[in-house]
């Protein structure tokens, strides 16, 4: 029998973990779009070394699964002489695999701006970082936009895998409850309406944004 008590018990310690995951997936998702430019600019360089560079480490972090990336930072590095926190390594596995999917939606963006932009740019004389300012940038991150959000939802949801190296975040403290008293289903289930809520605050204000962007 569904137990609503335990279900409500729960959420104060949920919604502390879940500010853990917000924490960990924003600050991966920052460090990952940095790291997604360097990426970006590496695959469109006429630089063939860059660009083999670039396709290497798209190549790696999209067709390893994340959660064998997690566990390679988490448990290779001390073989190296590197200790590093649980927070630590979550924080680099989804800095580093976030960039890959990115940099791919960056690229696209990038690509698809109509050459005749650029010509009419180089007309007017401007700069090469004027145009990247002006031109490129604003562009790209309109046609992006979508993209960029729906990454940022998948990151949220796949930060759950990070409790496997014990993060106290929202998946591991569910368990934890789930452990305790014998009641996975509501432990669960109000792990799962917490990311809902989350889910769905981002998209909703993202399709703000993205409105207003268009009408701008």
């Amino acid at each position: 029998m569904f137990s609503t008590t335990v279900f409500l018990q729960g959420f104060p310690l949920l919604l502390h973990a879940a500010l853990a995951t917000i924490g960990i997936s924003l600050t991966g998702l920052l460090i990952g779009f940095f790291v997604a430019i360097g990426v970006c600019a590496a695959r469109l360089s006429p630089n063939r070394a860059a660009r083999m560079f670039g396709g290497a480490y798209v190549f790696f972090f999209r067709g390893v699964p994340m959660l064998v990336q997690l566990l390679l930072v988490y448990y290779l590095l001390p073989f190296a002489g590197i200790n590093v926190s649980p927070v630590v390594a979550a924080i680099s596995t989804v800095s580093l695999c976030s960039a890959s999917y990115i940099a791919e939606i960056l690229r696209g963006g990038f690509l698809s701006i109509p050459p005749g932009h650029l010509e009419a740019a180089r007309m007017l004389g401007l700069s090469p970082f004027d145009m990247l300012r002006r031109i490129l940038v604003p562009q790209a991150f309109r046609l992006t936009l979508p993209s960029l959000v729906n990454e940022m939802v998948l990151l949220i949801k796949a930060s759950s895998l990070i409790s496997v190296v014990g993060v106290a975040e929202l998946t591991r403290t569910a368990q934890n409850i789930a452990a305790s008293t014998y009641r996975p289903l509501e432990a669960y289930l109000a792990a799962g309406l917490i990311y809902f809520v989350i889910c769905g605050a981002l998209t909703l204000v993202a399709h703000a944004a993205e409105y207003r962007l268009q009408h701008a």
